[in-house]
């Protein structure tokens, strides 16, 4: 099928309710942002992460890179056998950071309705707009427009009046890509795409579903609510919702965070404790340079763990201090690690958060030994398999 792109585009001439929401992605944000402020890594294949030499981990992957199978989450050592002559970058977080806030400053002058989900990635809400836009279209086009002349970088957007299709579409035509798909056409979409392209389908229930002959969202339309929600609870009857073109949530605000995390998932199963430890005190270095920028301290890190077979757990222990400090946040992330099963089961996801924000002129509540719970004792969370893509 045809990507519906702008030139299909008639100004979403609707009624309410019917949403203009637009879903911003920047294009190998990490990568891009090094590739602009060094000339001389443009066009080249480029990995921002750490050293093959050691046990480096791929943070972001230049689509030169990408050409030859490089993704994020992949081992470095493993990227440079792909292609000898990729180019390592260590990564500059606060860099990516001060990029990010001038992205927010771009999409603030058209919005207030602004949902980030990470530095690089938001959805707008753009139905009511500050510069009076009378369209999704317009209102993408002038966002894209805005970050290549005063970011120097490329973005794709999806157009949609549902988050989930937005989202669809803004991966529709990466890089540098505009698609809109238009009230009238979000069935014509959606229904041809793989069931596992819907919001909340990871491999556990993408497998449910096509055992239940639901390989496309057509497909999965066709079934019985019922059937759904005896199989799947109220995440079944969200699904069929979706496939019938109805997404109730509606673009969210920022609020002032409570917590502050990184999580990735890999492209496969990691069972090398090492290699975990890398990717957690990387992940480590993020929550820091974010808890830091935002001029916050925490007192309570957390690790979450996915195995292979989609059974998540979470680690966590109060601090007897508040901290942003890099390496104590990498440190009693490590600790947590070791109190789960990473090195003895295959890890498809790991994560480090930092929750229990505090301003630093703010005292600690409390003075506990180090590793030792405000509450009853460390926590330890459990989710049962299938919970991973709700």
């Amino acid at each position: 099928m045809e990507p519906l792109s702008a030139d299909v585009d008639r100004g979403f001439v609707v009624s309410e309710p019917v949403r203009r929401i637009l879903h911003l992605d920047m294009d190998a944000f990490y990568a891009s942002v090094e590739q602009r402020d060094d000339p001389s890594l443009r066009g080249r294949p480029l990995v921002v992460g750490g050293s093959p030499e050691g046990r480096g981990v791929v943070a972001a992957a230049s689509y030169e890179a990408r050409r030859f199978g490089i993704h994020s989450a992949m081992s470095s050592a493993r990227a440079v056998r792909l292609c000898p002559d990729l180019v390592f970058v260590r990564p500059n977080f606060a860099r990516y950071k001060a990029v990010s806030r001038q992205l927010r400053q771009i999409l603030e002058d058209l919005t207030e309705v602004i949902e980030p989900l990470s530095l690089d990635e938001a959805y707008l809400d753009v139905t009511e707009n500050h510069l009076g836009l009378p369209s999704g279209t317009e209102a993408a086009v002038y966002l894209r427009a805005r970050v290549r002349e005063e970011l120097g970088l490329t973005c794709s957007v999806g157009v949609a009046p549902l988050k989930f299709v937005a989202k669809i579409a803004s991966d529709w035509n990466k890089p540098d890509g505009l698609t809109v798909v238009r009230p009238d056409r979000v069935l014509e979409f959606i229904h041809p795409l793989p069931v596992r392209k819907l919001w909340g389908v990871g491999p556990a229930t993408e497998k449910r579903l096509l055992a239940m002959g639901a390989h496309t969202v057509a497909q999965l339309s066709a079934l019985p609510r019922s059937l759904l929600e005896e199989r799947l609870g109220k995440h079944g009857a969200f699904l069929w919702g979706l496939s019938h073109g109805i997404d109730p949530r509606e673009v969210r605000a920022h609020r002032e965070r409570k917590s502050w995390s990184a999580e990735r998932t890999f492209a496969e199963d990691i069972g090398d404790l090492a290699l975990l430890d890398q990717i957690v005190a990387e992940q480590a270095e993020r929550v820091g340079a974010g808890l830091r920028q935002g001029g916050r301290l925490g007192r309570t890190v957390q690790v979450k763990v996915r195995y292979d077979d989609f059974s998540t757990v979470t680690r966590a222990a109060t601090l007897a201090e508040p901290t942003a400090d890099t390496e104590r946040i990498a440190t009693e992330a490590r600790a947590l690690l070791r109190r789960t099963e990473a090195g003895e089961r295959p890890v498809r996801l790991v994560g480090v958060g930092v929750a229990g924000l505090v301003d630093p002129s703010e005292r600690p509540q409390l003075e506990l030994p180090l590793g030792v719970s405000s509450t009853s004792g460390p926590s330890d969370e459990t989710s049962s398999p299938g919970q991973e893509d709700r």
